[in-house]
């Protein structure tokens, strides 16, 4: 897989693309390929969120899951879809707590760019997924790769923000040296979880608070 990548990332990242993982993720997609499946999202975008995000820029990651295994939704960016599409139920409960937390009007857009080039990551645990098949690409590589993105950030950054919504990014906690970063969990935004925790977490307006006090610009979560 040629890797198409933001040229700040090409130096910290090229460790990770030697690993062996890199090369079982790449036969993966070419096999994929070959047999015709489509994939989400498309070649262009799967690194999309270094693209937006360059590495210094970095100040909040954002950790979903699997990308949108649907038509037209992926975008390579956590929870983000393109403008014309209809807004997910996971991304309407963000919007609807980002509401209650700091009184921002629900956005009619799904397209969170915005957040990314101030520096928030927004990336997925597993960068591509199979068609309608959620998970599908969970066990090829990826979550090795994105777990040691996760401690390269942790170790060599400082004062960042680590969002992790749900169980299964709560468990990257283990990844993260909280003496030098701010680790905030909650619920996950999904319908079916919301209501346990999400809703109420003020994680916005706390990722704000502790980058004023660590002298970075706050995010506009504006879209």
């Amino acid at each position: 897989m040629e890797v198409k990548i933001e040229d700040s990332w090409k130096k910290p990242l090229a460790p990770l693309f030697e690993r062996p993982y890199f090369r079982q993720i790449t036969a993966h997609l070419k096999t994929e390929k070959a047999l015709n499946r489509t994939i989400y999202p498309k070649g262009s975008l799967i690194f999309n969120a270094f693209n937006k995000t360059p590495y210094e820029h970095v100040k909040v990651v954002i950790l979903g899951q699997d990308p949108y295994h649907q038509p037209g939704q992926a975008m390579g960016l956590s929870f983000s879809v393109p403008a014309e599409c209809k807004i997910p139920p996971s991304l309407m409960n963000i919007y609807k707590e980002l509401n209650k937390d700091i009184g921002m009007p629900i956005p009619t857009s799904g397209d969170l760019t915005h957040w990314a080039t101030q520096g928030v990551l927004l990336i997925n645990s597993a960068l591509t997924v199979r068609a309608d098949e959620p998970g599908s690409h969970s066990k090829i590589g990826w979550t090795q790769f994105t777990d040691d993105l996760i401690q390269l950030l942790s170790r060599e950054k400082s004062d960042l923000v680590f969002i992790l919504w749900g169980n299964y990014a709560s468990q990257k906690q283990i990844l993260i040296d909280a003496t030098k970063h701010k680790i905030l969990k909650a619920a996950h935004p999904s319908p079916l979880s919301a209501y346990n925790g999400f809703f109420g977490c003020k994680h916005f307006s706390t990722t704000n608070q502790y980058l004023n006090q660590v002298k970075k610009d706050p995010i506009d979560w504006s879209i």
